[in-house]
């Protein structure tokens, strides 16, 4: 009676377990796995499965069971709401992870593409890069607002875990696209004041009097440009010239230096071939220096001033065959002041950066390449990058060509002082060999006591006078000095 008790209770957990594992309406009840009846008649023919079965194993049965009906029956009610199988909605779900993947990399080379525009400086291709930038951003939300629509729904974690990814991606991108923002907007006020600068520079009107305001403020360092040019403003102007040579020579001399240089064979050469324009090469069978230790820097001061104002007589520096000055003798001197009192308070290199093929840009780019050889150059900074950039009309941000910059722009508004004057200052060189004269001479060399001994000659000159004919007055030629023996 035990038993019958025991394989009774036995058959009523059999049975329940079933049901829950295989609900009503389900196609398994009418395929004939798993019914009632069958359960009875197994149990009638002794054929019954949970005779020896314990309470422990049972309810681990039940419970598995619960589990496993609760499984399936979320499962089918998932895809009840969908209309979908798991396998398509898998499939769904990798295009669309595929199609944001694909949507960053985009991202990605808009930006690249948006840092290009900046440098050279194109508004128009900035203009479109942006807006690749933001249809990019735009294209990544669609598909994240497309995943929370099919994939986020309560239950589906899963889809909850995706979209948080995806946000997660996106995110670091829509502040990126924010500051962009901030950092155009603050070009774009930049650009404009430079283009307010730029109108007076290559629209010289020529007109006396008080020139038209600028409806923003252009910050100007301290200090007012006279109307009309002066021998004073000559002198001042050709100060700046001395100071810049001096900074630009100290940084190439250093770095010659710094690239194991052998200076006093440069110094030697330069003075040996001091009418050629040949780069600077040291020639093993050139003549003794005569250029005192520590003093081979002269040298290349000497070197640069003499390129830098090679063609400093004609209005253009012989970059193009214009005669401007002499048919038109008064409204080219005014042009060349009206130039001079707006590009002086101006950085080159923001002029450069929006118009690197100007005038000034090309008296720059020409400069430059007649002062640097290849070979200087490659060995100064171990490549022929920068010369690249100049070649193809731009004007790289770095330190040497910035300090270059300095020294073009004085020697720039000297040559423009110089063609608004009337009469034009004339310029003269102290000749290799000539004796010492302290009316057009100016030592680079201090004596004791400040006065130049007796029998002093000129080794070379550094850089050229300037004798003024409205006033008369000389500003003196730099030269090194040797003793004539």
């Amino acid at each position: 009676m035990a038993g019958k008790v025991s394989s009774f209770s036995g058959l009523i957990q059999r049975v329940t377990a079933s049901c829950l594992l295989h609900p009503l309406g389900t196609d398994r009840f009418y395929r004939g796995q798993a019914t009632p009846d069958r359960f009875l008649d197994d149990e009638e023919e002794g054929e019954g499965v949970c005779h020896e079965s314990s309470e422990e194993e049972e309810d681990g049965e039940i419970e598995n069971g619960r589990h496993k009906c609760k499984s399936v029956w979320e499962e089918r009610e998932e895809s009840k709401g969908t209309g979908e199988s798991a396998p398509e909605r898998e499939a769904e779900l990798v295009v669309l992870m595929g199609q944001v993947f694909e949507a960053v990399s985009a991202v990605k080379r808009a930006y690249a593409g948006l840092q290009e525009a900046h440098s050279p400086w194109d508004p128009e291709k900035i203009r479109v890069a942006d807006e690749a930038v933001v249809a990019e951003l735009r294209r990544i939300g669609m598909l994240r607002e497309r995943f929370k629509r099919d994939f986020g729904g309560k239950g589906r974690r899963r889809g909850v875990m995706g979209a948080e990814t995806v946000r997660e991606v996106v995110a670091p991108y829509e502040a990126a696209v924010e500051d962009l923002k901030r950092e155009v907007k603050a070009k774009e006020l930049e650009v404009e004041n430079l283009k307010e600068k730029l109108k007076s520079v290559m629209c010289a009107s020529g007109q006396k009097g008080r020139r038209p305001q600028s409806k923003r403020k252009v910050s100007h360092v301290p200090g007012e440009v006279p109307l009309s040019p002066s021998p004073d403003l000559f002198q001042e102007a050709m100060s700046t010239v001395t100071e810049t040579s001096k900074s630009f020579t100290s940084l190439l001399h250093s770095l010659m230096r710094s690239a194991r240089w052998d200076i006093t064979a440069a110094a030697r050469y330069i003075e040996a071939s001091a009418a050629t324009t040949d780069p600077i090469s040291p020639r093993p069978n050139a003549t003794a220096s005569p250029t005192a230790p520590g003093h081979a820097k002269y040298a290349l001061e000497s070197y640069i001033s003499r390129k830098m104002f090679q063609g400093f007589d004609h209005e253009t520096f012989y970059m193009d065959g214009t005669l401007c000055s002499l048919l038109k003798p008064e409204q080219f001197r005014r042009d060349c002041l009206s130039k001079y009192r707006d590009m002086k308070f101006m950085d080159p290199a923001e002029l450069l950066g929006i118009l690197p093929t100007c005038q000034f840009g090309v008296f720059c780019t020409k400069k430059y390449l007649s002062i640097v050889h290849p070979k200087m150059e490659e060995s100064l900074f171990g490549n022929l990058e920068q010369r690249g950039q100049i070649l193809a009309g731009n004007h790289p941000r770095t330190q040497f060509y910035g300090e270059f910059l300095g020294l073009a722009k004085a020697v720039w508004l000297l040559h423009l002082l110089a063609f608004s004057l009337d009469p034009p200052p004339s310029h003269f060189e102290a000749s290799r060999g000539a004796e010492f004269h302290p009316l057009y001479m100016e030592s680079v060399v201090r004596y004791p006591g400040g006065k130049v001994p007796s029998g002093q000659v000129v080794a070379f000159s550094i850089r050229p006078g300037f004798k003024l004919g409205a006033s008369g007055s000389v500003i003196k030629a730099r030269v090194y000095l040797v003793p004539k023996s």
